[in-house]
């Protein structure tokens, strides 16, 4: 989450945010699944617990997620201060409003990103 919203709100890093949001979740699968048999989906973690009859430690997956985006939240709107962050959206060369739009500044879309270039 933490990469996430430092390269998207940057302008320089905005377009490579999903390429950098890939190759962490390269990473994890690659390195952490083999060390812990971790799980990235609470859909397969329940199935397999589920199965196997197994709760002891399936509220991890479900919690650690939530305390992860919220910590990363906040440690991005203290490392950022009072400097005003991207509105959250996805594509935004559109003309629709951003929904959370308390204090956001829009972001400025290149053309080339708009041909496709």
């Amino acid at each position: 989450m933490t990469t996430v919203l430092f390269a998207s709100n940057r302008e320089t890093l905005a377009r490579y945010t999903p390429y950098l949001v890939g190759a962490l979740y390269a990473t994890f699968i690659t390195f952490e699944t083999p060390i812990s048999g971790m799980s990235m989906n609470p859909a397969r973690t329940f199935g397999s617990a589920l199965r196997a009859g197994y709760w002891q430690a399936l509220w991890i997956y479900f919690v650690a997620p939530t305390l992860g985006m919220l910590g990363a939240a906040e440690a991005f709107l203290w490392a950022r201060g009072d400097v005003a962050r991207y509105c959250a959206k996805l594509y935004h060369a559109n003309n629709k409003r951003c929904t959370f739009h308390q204090g956001y500044r829009a972001a400025r879309v290149q053309d080339s990103y708009l041909r496709g270039d």
